[in-house]
């Protein structure tokens, strides 16, 4: 089954190649078009996954991910369009220079090829990841998580059938509808078809992939994001970005995992914010000077600052200065996303050029770090790695280049 969907995304991603971006943008407007006609389609095979999932006793944060209602849908009609309005990578010319002996070499976009995407219970990413490759000019192969089958396996039949009234082949997008791990490791072994592997999820998933994919793997992170408060921070503004970095969807992988304090403010702040967090219904678990001042918070393990919790759970440290916060981050964080809030400039300023981050963030909240919220249209992932592509992925992200040189006559001496 996977050889033979891997042999009809590269015939695809031949076709793909030759598109124009005209026909492109067309077949994805109808894509969005599908889904929001298909509505009652999409929300009766995702309800079948919640179900499920809750059968299984999965927490609140993950079916949030998994669950979609009508509001969810048309946004991912709209990113659909936002990834159309985006200006086409493909044939873009990075540069162009003549050498010595006449020839004329350009450094040009083309597509990945085909594009392989292994995730978990979010089945907007099968629309995204589709409408990225699209427009981009790859072909897709779509590997979802067990929990989101019905939903994958929904939108994937809705967005292929809006193709097959378009120039754009319904190859293009292919939906692995097996949740069978045998599958998606056969999936992994592909190296003859498929040119790039992007794993989506958490830290299980995207370490079995980097460790058994024979494919070049793009690997987005996990979210160990953190959020720190300096000594002259606006604490007006410092209370809603931290509630809102962990209490908005924290599931995801931008949402905040940890807080850092500075000492010389922990003792009058820590118990508002504290209080804060527990307002809306976090668990806080905090070092020896945190329960100092709050004595009735869990004890935090080692293993708990190296945790993405994706519940609603955060961490508190307190540090006596800016380079302890920024050591802290580096070690124990993931290389994600990371805030400081201060009203010092060179304060700032080193955070910014010291914590080794995918995304960094002076006085604003993490949950910002998304393809959408960056302008890049939809995203197929966030890469925390440092070869290719880091922070948000969009079109520009599963493109390469190749070498277009003219000549007139030239042979080398």
């Amino acid at each position: 089954m996977i050889e033979e969907i891997c042999i009809k995304a590269k015939a695809a991603a031949f076709e793909m190649g030759k598109l124009s971006a005209e026909a492109k943008n067309a077949a994805l407007c109808r894509m969005a078009n599908a889904l929001e006609a298909n509505v009652e389609k999409i929300l009766a095979a995702n309800k079948l996954d919640v179900e499920a999932a809750k059968a299984k006793g999965l927490k609140s944060s993950l079916l949030d991910r998994l669950a979609l209602d009508q509001k969810k849908i048309q946004n991912m009609a709209k990113e659909l369009r936002e990834v159309a309005s985006l200006t086409d990578p493909i044939g873009t010319v990075l540069a162009t220079w003549m050498r010595p002996n006449g020839l004329i070499i350009s450094q040009v976009r083309v597509p990945m090829g085909v594009v392989g995407v292994i995730y978990e219970s979010r089945p907007n990413v099968t629309s995204d990841s589709a409408g990225i490759c699209i427009k981009s000019g790859n072909a897709v192969i779509l590997r979802g998580g067990s929990d989101a089958l019905n939903s994958n396996v929904a939108i994937g039949e809705v967005l292929r059938g809006a193709l097959a009234e378009t120039g754009v082949p319904a190859d293009a997008i292919q939906i692995v509808n097996s949740p069978d791990r045998k599958v998606a490791e056969e999936l992994m072994g592909m190296r003859q078809y498929i040119d790039v592997l992007v794993p989506r999820g958490g830290a299980d998933l995207i370490n079995t992939v980097v460790e058994k994919s024979r494919i070049p793997v793009i690997e987005t992170g996990t979210g160990n994001c953190h959020v720190y408060v300096e000594e002259d921070a606006d604490l007006e503004k410092a209370t809603p970005i931290v509630i809102n970095a962990k209490v908005q969807r924290p599931g995801v992988c931008n949402a905040a995992e940890k807080l850092v304090v500075h000492s010389k403010i922990a003792k009058s702040y820590l118990p508002v914010i504290i209080a804060e967090l527990r307002k809306n219904g976090v668990e806080v678990r905090g070092d020896e000077v945190t329960r100092k001042i709050v004595p009735d918070v869990k004890a935090a393990s080692e293993q708990d600052w190296y945790t993405e919790y994706l519940d609603l759970i955060i961490g508190v440290k307190v540090v006596g200065s800016l380079d302890e916060a920024i050591a802290h981050i580096n070690k124990y964080g993931t290389h994600h996303s990371d805030s400081i809030i201060t009203r010092d400039f060179a304060k700032a300023t080193r955070f910014l050029k010291e914590v080794d981050s995918a995304a960094v963030y002076w006085n604003a909240s993490t949950r910002f770090t998304d393809g959408n919220q960056f302008g890049l249209g939809a995203e197929i992932g966030i890469s925390t790695q440092k070869l290719h592509a880091r922070g948000p992925m969009s079109i520009q992200h599963l493109t390469t280049t190749k070498y277009v040189v003219v000549g007139d006559g030239q042979i080398r001496k």
